[in-house]
């Protein structure tokens, strides 16, 4: 029988629709991310997975149709780990709201210097650190335009900022945006933004494309945050600029490497906010929320034969647009 693989814990309402959904087929719910609790037998008869099963485990299921996946970004997925023959889809769309909201405090954080104000207070140090800045007028540079970036782009003009969008390939200018530009067009805006955010997807393409002659182009003082992925910007040259104070700080959902080792001198820099990797992960149940309406959308799509919402192209690693 045609065995469908759910590999990400679930609720009962999700299991009991998914199941009424494919009627037609035997669901197997591991409630664990964990792949290597499924046997080879119930794999080679994979015709559909949700979740992110490694690269070994999909040699396994030489029968699979669709593959959902819970990233937004779909790297690890389409450098030759999944055949191009499968339907690949990706969980983008569902993460704005929560990484949106990450960036947004982030943005405070950094332009108030609470983080700094933090370490203060935990060496009892009443102390005054200087000026500030503020988010009224303040011109945002937001690179990478999907969910994401669309999402935090919104809140932040709606905070009166003036926000520019940097995307891959042409698309209206979203009424709430002052400027949209190509990626082609991204250094000439750099020497402008008081913070630059890298919302990009991680891909073959994206690896790098922050390195030391873009942070160089930055306004000094300027700021920066990434919740794209670690490999989009130079480690190395981030830490020279923080420490030399050219930038005046930085915000990191995301590090190269990761997680991040004890002894890496990015630990010590007082004007680096680093977090684990948590601002689109499962912690807000709004999240979750999304990824399981989506998942239970595409599974009545692919039933239906109809194309799926986040198809992947594997040529470029991005979600194929709507029309």
């Amino acid at each position: 029988m045609d065995n469908v693989l759910v590999i990400y814990p679930t609720k009962p309402e999700f299991r009991e629709e998914l199941s009424s959904i494919l009627s037609g087929y035997r669901i197997i719910f591991n409630e664990s991310e964990d792949s290597s609790l499924i046997d080879a037998q119930t794999a080679g008869d994979a015709v559909i997975i949700i979740g992110n099963p490694p690269e070994d485990f999909l040699k396994l299921c030489p029968r699979l149709k669709w593959l959902q996946i819970l990233n937004a970004g779909t790297n690890g997925f389409v450098n030759g780990e999944v055949k191009e023959t499968v339907l690949l889809s990706c969980a983008s769309g569902t993460y704005g709201h929560s990484v949106s909201e990450y960036m947004v405090g982030q943005t405070f954080m950094l332009f108030k210097k609470m983080h700094l104000y933090r370490d203060e207070q935990l060496k009892c140090n009443w102390l005054h650190l200087g000026e500030i800045k503020s988010v009224q007028d303040a011109v945002i540079l937001v690179v990478g335009f999907g969910d994401l970036g669309f999402q935090y782009a919104k809140r932040m003009k709606a905070l009166g900022a003036y926000v520019i969008g940097v995307r891959r390939s042409p698309q209206p200018k979203p009424d709430f945006l002052d400027e949209l530009l190509l990626s082609d067009q991204m250094e000439e805006a750099l020497p402008r933004a008081d913070l630059v955010a890298l919302t990009i997807p991680g891909t073959k393409d994206t690896t790098g494309i922050f390195g030391r002659a873009q942070l160089a182009k930055m306004k000094p003082g300027a700021m920066l945050i990434n919740v794209a992925r670690g490999f989009v910007v130079d480690t190395e040259a981030l830490c020279d600029a923080l420490e030399s104070g050219a930038l005046a700080g930085a915000a990191l959902d995301v590090t190269e490497p990761e997680p991040l080792p004890p002894e890496h001198k990015l630990w010590k820099l007082s004007n680096a906010i680093i977090s684990p990797h948590i601002s689109g992960s499962y912690s807000m149940p709004e999240t979750i929320q999304y990824i399981m309406k989506l998942c239970l959308d595409n599974a009545r799509r692919f039933v239906a034969g109809e194309t799926l919402e986040s198809l992947v192209d594997f040529k470029t690693g991005y979600r194929i647009p709507r029309e």
